[in-house]
């Protein structure tokens, strides 16, 4: 499997159990004696089964989690004696992973019992049914997005996501421990968890190592107790990659960087920069102005087509008459 772009197609998945656990979906259980460890997602979409509450079948997202809002629960009202029971059994017999009651709009004991006869589990949430659709589909989008476990450090230089790589012994970690000296934070170091959400690189730590860096003769240093909360973030998105590499001196390094080089991270192309590295040249500098450069690039304003159109310019120029006798 290649580190930045894997050669098959992963399917990621997030337990039920999990999406119950977060505080901000207010999700109350009303089928607690089910079992819901054995339940997995990997839909980044849930369905409102509003023609499935009518009647119609044909085309039913039954693998996605499925919420009744404010108005199936008027429809069921208007159009169902036996309180929607009936069709919502129908829906039951789908196998779907999950069923959520939007608006504090309890099901009736009826339904719950037709619940754990299919044993799919029923949740409630005050929340309003947009807010919680958008509220899911996001954390699912996130759980659920593709990604590599790249080994580099991830830095956040100048509001700039940059990832620095390298062989092992380049000096990464010692060229972020001078960033973060000079006010920078400190996102990963060694291992960068990254996440394609949209289109989108979302690098981050892995849980185990947030906060702490790698200094080869010093030992695990903890960044956020040596230099403060502000040396230090969660996640960033990956703009740019800085490749710290031995100086080769029948190498030809690009001296003006009049093209863009880019390299693909789960098929989103990131520009791309070859830093050599050898005695007396400062990383962390190099790395600050590549950021600051970038920066510029985004705003329309390239440093090397400026000098060229100036020479340009300079060369049509007519020359001065008295020197040319």
């Amino acid at each position: 499997m290649d580190l930045y772009n894997p050669s098959e197609e992963i399917t990621y998945k997030v337990s039920l159990e999990k999406i119950v656990g977060q505080e901000m979906f207010q999700l109350e259980n009303l089928t607690p004696q089910m079992d819901i460890s054995h339940i997995f997602i990997d839909k980044t979409d849930v369905n409102r089964p509003s023609l499935q509450i009518a009647g119609y079948f044909d085309v039913f997202n039954n693998n996605r989690i499925q919420i009744l809002g404010e108005g199936e629960n008027d429809y069921i009202s208007k159009h169902y004696k036996d309180g929607g029971a009936g069709q919502i059994e129908k829906i039951f017999q789908k196998r779907i992973p999950a069923l959520i009651y939007t608006k504090d709009l309890k099901p009736t004991d009826e339904i719950i019992a037709l619940g754990k006869k299919y044993d799919t589990p029923i949740f409630v949430t005050p929340l309003r049914t947009s807010i919680l659709i958008a509220s899911l589909v996001h954390f699912l989008q996130q759980e659920l997005a593709p990604r590599i476990t790249a080994h580099g450090v991830l830095m956040d230089v100048f509001g700039e996501g940059v990832l620095i790589t390298g062989e092992s012994g380049i000096g990464k970690s010692e060229t972020a421990i001078s960033l973060i000296k000079d006010g920078h934070r400190l996102v990963s170091d060694d291992s960068v968890e990254i996440k394609k959400v949209d289109d989108v690189l979302y690098g981050q730590a892995p849980e185990l190592t947030r906060y702490f860096i790698e200094l080869r003769g010093v030992g695990i240093l903890d960044v956020k107790t040596m230099f403060g909360v502000e040396s230090v973030k969660d996640r960033k998105i990956v703009s740019l990659v800085v490749h710290l590499e031995e100086w080769d001196r029948t190498k030809e390094y690009d001296r003006l960087g009049m093209e863009d080089r880019y390299i693909k991270i789960l098929g989103v192309d990131v520009p791309y920069y070859d830093v050599p590295v050898s005695p007396g040249r400062n990383e962390a500098i190099i790395i600050e102005s590549a950021a600051i450069n970038h920066r510029q690039k985004n705003m329309g304003y390239n440093a090397a087509r400026e000098l060229y159109n100036k020479v340009l310019k300079s060369l049509d120029k007519p020359g001065d008459e008295d020197n040319d006798r």
